[in-house]
C-alpha cells in the first residue's frame, strides 16, 4: 500500500522547498540545536530517541535535537522503528503495516521484512493499514529522516508501529519483540518514540509533571514511567511508545539516557495558561 500524507500543509509544509526551509529553521532556531546535521560518525550501536509530534512551528526545534544526535551516530542503511500513539481510534490496538509512505521529500519505504517478522512474532500486534491512515504521530517524524537522506548522512527504511493499547504488559511485549527481531535480522536501527508530554495545563503544572516522567526515562525505568503517568494523571499521549522503546533499547544493551531539550508550546504562543510539553531525549 502507498500511504499519502494526512497532515502535510497543516503540521508541516506540503511543498518541498518550504519544508526544507522549515526544517532548517527548526535546527537553527534558538530552541533548536543551532546547527544543521552533518555527517560525523559511524553506526556503532542502536539508538533510541523520544521525539515530539506537534506542528513544526511548536515542537520542530525540540525534535531537531534528537535528529541532530541521530545524524552524528549513523551511517549506511538504517531501519528506523517509529512507535507512535493512535489518536484516531481507527484500526487495531497495536499495528504495523507494509508498503510506502509519501512525503514532500519523496517516498519512504517500509522495511517490509522487519514489519512482517514483527507481526509474526508479536501476538498482540496486527498488520493493519487502517491504524495508520489518519494518524499524524509517525508521519511528522518522516520529513526529519528524509532530510538526513537529503544531506547524504544515511539511507532509511522504517517500521511504523501504532499503539492504541498502552497497558504496561502490551508495551513491554512490543519492546521485547522489537529487540528480538533486531537481533535476528541484524539491522542497524534507531527507535523513535513519538510523544508529546502534558497537554493543555498551566506551564508550571505541566513542567512539574513532565519532570517526573523525564526522570523515569533518564533512569530507564519503564515500570515507573507507567506508574507515574497513571498516579500523577499525566496527559502524555505516547507513554506506551516510550515504554516500548526503553524496553527494546535496554534489551539491546542501552545503559544511558540524556535529556537533550525540554520546552512547551507557551514559549511559542506566549500563552502559559494552557501549554503542551515537548521533550527530546536520547537513549544509547
Amino acid at each position: 500500500m502507498t500511504r499519502n500524507p494526512v497532515v502535510a500543509g497543516m503540521f508541516y509544509p506540503a511543498e518541498y522547498h518550504e519544508l526544507l526551509e522549515m526544517i532548517e529553521y527548526c535546527y537553527l532556531n534558538p530552541r533548536g540545536p543551532k546547527e544543521l546535521p552533518s555527517k560525523r560518525g559511524k553506526y556503532t550501536k542502536p539508538l533510541g530517541i523520544v521525539s515530539p509530534h506537534a506542528g513544526y512551528i511548536y515542537s520542530g526545534p525540540v525534535a531537531a535535537h534528537g535528529y541532530k544526535k541521530i545524524s552524528e551516530n549513523i551511517s549506511g542503511e538504517i531501519t528506523a522503528i517509529i512507535i507512535g500513539p493512535n489518536h484516531t481510534g481507527l484500526g487495531s490496538g497495536i499495528a504495523t503495516m507494509k508498503g510506502t509512505w509519501k512525503t514532500p521529500f519523496g517516498d519512504m519505504e517500509i522495511d517490509n521484512e522487519f514489519a512482517d517478522r514483527l507481526w509474526k512474532e508479536c501476538d498482540i500486534l496486527d498488520m493493519d493499514e487502517n491504524s495508520h491512515l489518519r494518524e499524524h504521530s509517525i508521519e511528522v517524524q518522516l520529513p526529519f529522516l528524509k532530510h538526513l537522506e537529503e544531506l547524504n548522512i544515511a539511507k532509511f527504511k522504517f517500521v511504523p508501529i501504532s499503539m492504541m493499547m498502552q497497558d504496561y504488559e502490551s508495551c513491554i511485549d512490543v519492546g521485547y519483540v522489537i529487540a528480538k527481531v533486531v537481533r535476528e535480522l541484524s539491522r542497524k536501527i534507531v527507535i523513535i518514540a513519538s510523544t508529546d508530554f502534558s497537554h493543555y495545563e498551566p506551564q508550571e503544572q505541566a513542567s512539574k509533571k513532565d519532570a517526573v516522567v523525564i526522570k523515569d526515562i533518564l533512569e530507564l525505568n519503564d515500570e515507573e514511567i507507567f506508574t507515574d503517568v497513571v498516579t500523577h494523571n499525566i496527559s502524555m499521549c505516547g507513554y506506551g511508545p516510550v515504554i516500548a522503546m526503553v524496553k527494546a533499547m535496554k534489551d539491546l544493551g542501552a545503559r544511558t539516557s540524556y535529556l537533550l531539550y525540554y520546552s512547551t508550546s507557551g514559549e511559542v504562543t506566549k500563552d502559559y495558561s494552557e501549554v503542551v510539553g515537548y521533550a527530546s531525549m536520547l537513549i544509547k
